[in-house]
């Protein structure tokens, strides 16, 4: 019982220019309209694997705190992330794939329930959840698009 979804959307830029969008988690909430804050918690001393951040966001309607980290990472191809929270298990991984001078950005999301409540929520409510966190992470992609194809390449 967990809940896996994708969403990608074709941004007219280089590979190099949509990472260095995906990549400044500090500048975030600049970039996306649904992150209202990002506090740094851990910063690796190189590379992206370590990196850990507290966003806060509005998710059905109620502001959400969660932790988040990079578990694994390829500069200019992916990097991987986790969040535990409410007895379940967030993983989501943003990966590029550049042809003909754009890129696609392509974001999977999954969600894993592990205590006894959260499958029972999950069995209650997963499908609401379902529709509106691909919806979310559809705007995510749209408002890195806007962002990456308003700036200069790099």
């Amino acid at each position: 019982m967990s809940m896996e979804t994708e969403v990608k959307a074709i941004i007219n830029a280089d590979r190099k220019s949509v990472w260095n969008t995906i990549a400044d988690i500090e500048n975030a909430p600049q970039t996306i309209s649904g992150i209202e804050k990002v506090e740094i918690l851990e910063k690796p001393a190189s590379g992206m694997v370590g990196f850990k951040w507290r966003e806060t966001r509005t998710m059905f309607g109620q502001k959400a705190t969660e932790v988040i980290w990079i578990t694994e990472a390829v500069e200019l191809e992916f990097y991987k992330t986790r969040a535990e929270s409410h007895g379940a298990i967030y993983t989501s991984t943003l990966a590029l794939n550049e042809s003909n001078g754009a890129t696609e950005l392509s974001m999977r999301f999954s969600a894993q329930p592990v205590t006894f409540g959260a499958k029972v929520m999950w069995r209650l409510t997963g499908f609401l959840f379902a529709g509106a966190t691909k919806k979310a992470l559809a705007k995510d992609l749209q408002d890195i698009k806007a962002a990456v194809e308003r700036k200069p390449a790099v």
